[in-house]
């Protein structure tokens, strides 16, 4: 496998519904994606061009090769490092409504007990002292390099509202960039996004549990491990987003949002829509 037989990458964002791009891909026999995110040109570049390579499957090549990792959208100096190996590739990237990216975001890491119930700690621009969640979502401001690098041209950019308001155009804008004939999307089963309301294992039970992972990974599947999950999983109450701090986030957020009107041609006044609402 050499750089040049990689066709197309995904490189966000985070809690954008970029697994569903994915999976959709992946049900065609004519692509090849790996499961994992490898991350490669954001956190494992010290592994070597050869761990990275070894990671898609050499049997493959007379397929379109891809893959997805969200990170390579916001760490600096990643579009340079992928266009140094790779100028040729076609990059997708799908986007979300910043503000209710960032608390996607915050909601993951609560769940993972990685951060507290203090929402605006996090989350509230002008006290937050760790900015990261806040900083994902300067869209315009990431895409800049990979807009200087690549050309328009070979970056597709889409919206997450599509996967909902009309998945088959989404799926199909995605196969016209990579030049793929149409297909139906995968099964409704396989094409559910990952739920923040899904049941799940408390952080401090499942770090109890950690050294049984392997033992029972084997089940799964299985109608006792899902039985038995069940009994200890629980669905999450999350604090809330409040409207005063949702409008401080958006304030934000809007200079990013204008710019990022200019990169991709689409009006996003359904954006503003979602904040003058709760006005």
């Amino acid at each position: 496998m050499q750089f040049a037989d990689i066709d197309f990458l995904i490189i966000g964002s985070g809690k954008s519904a970029t697994t569903w791009l994915q999976i959709q891909l992946q049900s065609d026999p004519a692509v090849y994606m790996p499961d994992p995110e490898l991350h490669y040109f954001s956190r494992n570049l010290n592994r070597g061009d050869a761990w990275y390579l070894s990671q898609f499957n050499d049997q493959m090549r007379d397929r379109l090769i891809g893959e997805k990792s969200n990170s390579y959208l916001y760490t600096p100096g990643a579009a340079k490092l992928i266009h140094d190996r790779m100028p040729h590739v076609k990059l997708i990237v799908q986007l979300r409504n910043p503000v209710e990216r960032a608390y996607s975001h915050y909601c993951m890491l609560y769940r993972r007990g990685e951060v507290g119930p203090d929402i605006a700690s996090y989350l509230e621009p002008a006290v937050a002292g760790d900015q990261r969640l806040l900083i994902l979502g300067q869209f315009a401001t990431h895409l800049e390099a990979y807009l200087e690098l690549f050309g328009r041209d070979r970056l597709l950019v889409l919206f997450y509202e599509g996967v909902a308001a009309d998945p088959e155009n989404q799926i199909a804008q995605v196969r016209s960039h990579l030049g793929l004939p149409a297909w139906g999307l995968a099964p409704a089963a396989r094409a559910k996004a990952k739920d923040k309301t899904d049941p799940y294992i408390p952080p401090k039970i499942r770090k109890r549990l950690e050294w049984m992972k392997p033992i029972v990974r084997p089940c799964r599947r299985t109608a006792a491990f899902k039985a038995v999950h069940g009994l200890i999983a629980r669905e999450q109450q999350y604090p809330p987003l409040s409207d005063d701090l949702r409008r401080r986030l958006f304030d934000y957020y809007e200079p990013s949002i204008l710019a990022l009107e200019k990169i991709s041609g689409r009006s996003l006044e359904h954006w503003y829509l979602s904040v003058d609402a709760t006005s």
